[in-house]
This record gives C-alpha cells, structure tokens and sequence, in this order.
C-alpha cells in the first residue's frame, strides 16, 4: 500500500502540483494568461481521455508493478523539458506528454490493485488510505515547496527580479522530477508481479477465454458502472476547482502569493484526514450514503464562495470555507472507485471498469482549466471567481442527484 500511494501522488506532482499552488508564479515565468494555462491542461485531458480505457484491458493483463515504474520515469523525464519553462506551445507539449505518461499505463493498474488489497468488506479502507496516503504526500511536498518558495524571496514576492521566480520555480520543478522517478525505483523493488492472495487474476476468472470485446461488453451493460461515471465527473470539478484557491486567495481577498500558497497548502492536509475518514465512515454506513453526504457538503460549501462577498481582514472566513469544502472533495476522492464493491463489479474487470468509468469521469480534465480560463480572464477579480464557483456548484447538485439514485438504486 506504501508503494500504491506513494506512486499514486508523486505521478501527479508536475502535471498539477506545480500550477495548484504555484499558479500566479507560472502564469507569470511561463507567460501565460489563465486561458493559455487553461488550453495547455485541455490538451492533458484529450490526450489522458484517449488513454483511459485502453490501459483498462491492460491492467487487467499485466503486472501493476510493471506498469506504474514506467509511468513514473517516463514522467519525469517529462519534468526535465517543462524545467526550461517552453513557454505556451512547449506547455502544450509537455502537458500533452504528461496525459500519456500518467494514464495509459498507470491509473486503471493502480486502481485495480488497491481494490485487490481492500477485499470484500475493507473497500472504504483501501481508498480512504490510497486517496489519505496521496493526500499526506502531497501537503508534504506542497508545504516544503511553500517553504521553499518563501525562502527564495526574503524580502517578498513584489520585490524579486523575474529571473528569481524563474529560478524558484525552475527548484520547485526539480525536486517534484526527482521524487517522481525515486518513487518508480521504490515501486520496481516493492511491488510483486502477482496478484494478492484469494484474487483471481482474468485468465482464471474467465474459463471460457472470452475475447477482449466479450469482456468490454460485460462491462458496457452494467446500469451502476454508467451511474458511478458520472458521480466520478461531479467529483472530479470539484477537485478541479481546487486548482483556483491559490489564485481565489489573491484576486478575491488580497492575499499575497507567498500567503495564497499557504492557504492552499492548508487545504491540502485536509486530504488525508478527509479521505481516511470518509473511507472508514463508509464502510460502515455505506459507501453510496457517505457519497450523497460529500456531495451535499461541497455544494454548500461552492454556493457560500459564489455569494459572499469578501472583506478586508476575514482571511479566516477564506480559510475555514476551504477546509470545509475540500473535506467533500477528498472525501469523494476516496469513495468512488469503492462503489464497484457495493455495486458488485465482478473484481476481475475492475481495470476495464475503471477505463470506462474514467474515459468519461475525468472529462473535467478538458474542460474545467479551459472554462475557468475563460471565466476569470472575461470577469477579472471577483466577479470572475464567482461565476466559477457558480460553474461548480451546478456540478456539485448534479453529483448529489446522481449518488443519492445510485444509492437508492443498490438498496432496492
């Protein structure tokens, strides 16, 4: 599980780290508007919507250990390019790579995995720790790079000369390079190339060898399959929207970059205990009614930063809000994919679920950055932040309807 978690966060760390909560700083090194950003993160989701389901087939196949170690150095390499700071055509290159690199060979074999190390009842608990664990990981490098950042302009953001940003956050980069290929090594050495004990693999699951077609289509008729895709996307903008607390922070309520990385960097350490929590309160009231929960917490909690109005001194209100909403989004993180077991998705097609399921749940890898983009650059300052959050509460009450059928749905 050690080795799940730290493969399954140190994948992400360059592609998303870097412009969740370093975002004013990039825009600014690499020139770029919100939209260009926007665009060069679109181009990662077409690239990473075109690999999901075929990596799905293959991590039902192939060993996971395999398969994650080549994802992670192949990413890094990826680090060393986006390092140079190429500007808008290399970023649409480079974030174009990372979709391949982080998904074809990587997400469905490290879902597969982590439902194999839950078993029947402990669904919850195996998610809660895989999206706890990526989340504790991720503060950790989040606050050490705040750290980092903050070390590098003693005398504050405003006053460092372009080439000092450049070179923090060319650092920043770096060290996220270097953890990502130290963790493929750890993974290659720790992880075996079976399947864990009591888990059938596909060949002995399916003793008429169906072909590769059968067994997709075995997938493609189950209702709670369909239904659990489209609580992935609810989710998933949710988590997208992360992304813009840093910017929300200094736009919205005047903070300085320096302080809006260490907003963001707060609301990241509620990943680990929001996502454990969850897990473990849905193994035992059910994952479905913990997701509808999720899902009624993030919506108020997207409609108050859509409302309200900030003011000079009440950064804690900024704060506290961001607590509370990205306990839902963490939460629902590590909830989804825990819906194959209460929905009965035979465990031995979970790679192809998990393909099919993330082909149309991560969607919002499209279209949220290029939306917000659009939003913020049309509506500079607060008004531009609002109707984002607006954009996301809407995606929120869609995901509350969806789950809460779900729910009903496996209760009948």
């Amino acid at each position: 599980m050690l080795g799940l978690v730290l493969a399954g966060e140190a994948i992400y760390a360059l592609p998303f780290h870097v412009t969740r909560f370093f975002r004013p700083t990039v825009l600014e090194v690499f020139d770029l508007t919100n939209t260009e950003l926007g665009t060069a993160q679109a181009v990662y989701g077409v690239v990473a919507m075109l690999s999901y389901f075929p990596g799905g087939p293959l991590a039902d196949r192939f060993p996971a250990r395999k398969l994650l170690a080549w994802s992670l150095w192949s990413t890094a390499a990826g680090g060393l390019y986006m390092a140079t700071m190429p500007g808008f055509r290399g970023a649409l290159v480079i974030w174009g790579f990372f979709g391949f690199t982080t998904i074809l060979l990587f997400w469905a074999a490290l879902i597969r995995a982590t439902r194999e190390w839950g078993g029947h009842d402990e669904q919850g608990r195996a998610f809660g720790f895989l999206e706890g664990g990526r989340g504790a990981l991720a503060a950790v490098l989040a606050t050490m790079g705040a750290a980092l950042f903050g070390l590098m302009f003693p005398e504050g953001y405003a006053s460092a000369s372009p080439e000092g940003k450049r070179l923090a956050l060319s650092l920043i980069i770096y060290g996220y390079t270097a953890v990502t290929a130290a963790t493929g090594v750890y993974v290659w050495f720790v992880l075996s190339d079976g399947h864990p004990s009591g888990q059938p693999n596909l060949e002995e699951w399916r003793p008429e060898k169906e072909s590769t077609w059968t067994h997709i289509m075995r997938v493609l008729r189950m209702p709670s399959v369909w239904l659990t895709s489209v609580i992935v996307v609810c989710a998933y903008v949710g988590y997208k929207g992360f992304d813009n607390y840093s910017l929300f922070a200094v736009e919205g309520f005047g903070m300085s970059e320096i302080e809006a990385a260490g907003i963001a960097a707060i609301g990241a350490w509620m990943r680990p205990l929001a996502a454990v929590a969850a897990g473990l309160i849905g193994d035992r009231i059910l994952v479905s009614r913990m997701t509808v929960l999720c899902f009624s917490v993030l919506l108020a909690s997207q409609l108050f930063f859509a409302i309200h109005t900030p003011e000079p001194g009440v950064g804690w209100l900024l704060l506290g809000n961001i607590l509370i909403g990205s306990s839902a989004i963490f939460g629902l993180r590590s909830l989804y994919y825990a819906l194959f077991e209460e929905a009965e998705v035979p465990a031995a097609v979970t790679g192809t679920a998990v393909g099919l399921v993330s082909v149309i749940g991560y969607t919002p890898d499209i279209f949220v950055s290029y939306v917000g983009g659009v939003l913020l650059d049309n509506s500079p300052g607060l008004a531009g932040h609002q109707h984002y959050f607006y954009f996301l509460a809407a995606f929120a009450a869609l995901g509350l309807l969806v789950s809460y059928t779900l729910m009903r749905r496996l209760r009948s």
